[in-house]
């Protein structure tokens, strides 16, 4: 009996092309009767994710991954080149039943992947109708930002993270949908924010050699030339309620963003809800003051910091300028308006 490939290399092109995994599928099915009680583990590793540190502690990683998972599983390593790959790996692997993804690094390749769960606004499904169970997230967390690790409880140790895929529990989790005025969805399993955090964010990603000083440098360039704005909010289909002087929304499935901030310290990303935080008429030495608060989870005592859970909240500019910043998971995604939506349930992680 011919046993099975223990480990697949799938290296892409410096493009967002589709990598044909279905070409190794033979490799995940030999061994016959065996390869039923198989498991079809796909890496997804961003080997430059962390100034290069990702990729070598992979490596590291890999010989002790091996020895965990070998016994039991067929292990698919697939090493992205480009910020759309993903996408495509995690969708290709669903479709070919892979029984999970797993996501190495930090937040921005767990963001990819997640989004790869989805399709034209709708999951993508196995090929096989009639496979018993759905593809599973998983997660080892490596990088500069490892915030939805920290509302689970986790870690930044990768053999911990080993063992948990190698025992293989799940757990439903909740995940964003972000709508625009056209263009696909786009999804997140972490925060959305909007205006002067998600402007930090996108400036942040200019210093990430920096590693989590990143976040601080992102955030004083950020504080230059801002404004406050007048926005217009939407919160679960209702009416439409002006807010004035905002300066930042958080949107959180979880508890943090920015390398460690607790800003939806009530956020949980199983119950169904988002956690919303709206900061109005902050000045920057306010940032300065009451910085400490905003990392221990306790600025929603403080004076125009408001919190609501929601289903589902809209928002659009007063003004429109169309200049306000609009990210998720770090990700920078363009500007307003935008509607955000909870989908509970819809992914299930192994935990």
């Amino acid at each position: 009996m011919s046993m099975a490939k223990p480990s697949i290399v799938v290296r892409a092109e410096n493009h967002p092309v589709v990598p044909d995994l279905s070409r190794d599928r033979s490799h995940f099915r030999e061994g016959v009767s065996s390869s039923s009680r198989r498991r079809d583990l796909v890496f997804v590793v961003n080997p430059r994710g962390a100034n290069g540190r990702t990729g070598q502690e992979w490596n590291r990683l890999i010989p002790f991954l091996r020895s965990r998972l070998e016994s039991d599983c067929n292990i698919c390593e697939s090493l992205t080149s480009g910020p759309y790959h993903a996408m495509d790996v995690t969708r290709e692997a669903i479709r070919e039943g892979a029984d999970a993804v797993i996501a190495v690094g930090g937040d921005g390749t767990l963001h990819g992947v997640v989004n790869g769960f989805f399709w034209a606004g709708k999951p993508v499904t196995n090929h096989n109708k009639e496979a018993s169970r759905t593809t599973a997230l998983g997660l080892i967390p490596l990088g500069t930002g490892s915030d939805f690790a920290r509302t689970l409880g986790w870690n930044n140790n990768p053999h911990e993270a080993v063992e948990r895929i190698g025992k293989g529990l799940r757990s439903p989790v909740d995940v964003g949908v972000i709508n625009g005025e056209s263009g696909e969805p786009h999804y997140f399993i972490n925060v959305a924010d909007l205006h002067l955090s998600a402007k930090a964010g996108y400036y942040a990603s200019t210093y990430k050699r920096f590693g989590k000083l990143c976040y601080v440098f992102g955030a004083l360039q950020a504080f230059m030339g801002h404004h406050n704005q007048n926005l217009k909010i939407k919160i679960n289909d209702g009416e439409w309620k002006k807010y004035s002087q905002v300066t930042a929304i958080c949107i959180g499935n979880a508890k943090y963003f920015g390398g460690g901030m607790k800003i939806t310290p009530n956020a949980d990303p199983s119950n169904g809800k988002f956690e919303v935080v709206i900061l109005q008429d902050f000045k920057w030495y306010d940032f300065v003051l009451k910085l400490h608060k905003l990392y221990n989870g306790t600025h929603l005592t403080v004076k125009n910091v408001h919190s609501r859970s929601v289903h589902s909240i809209e928002v659009e500019e007063v003004s429109g300028n169309g200049n306000i910043f609009v990210q998720s998971d770090g990700e920078h995604l363009g500007f307003l308006p935008r509607k955000f939506s909870i989908l509970p349930g819809a992914i299930e992680i192994i935990c």
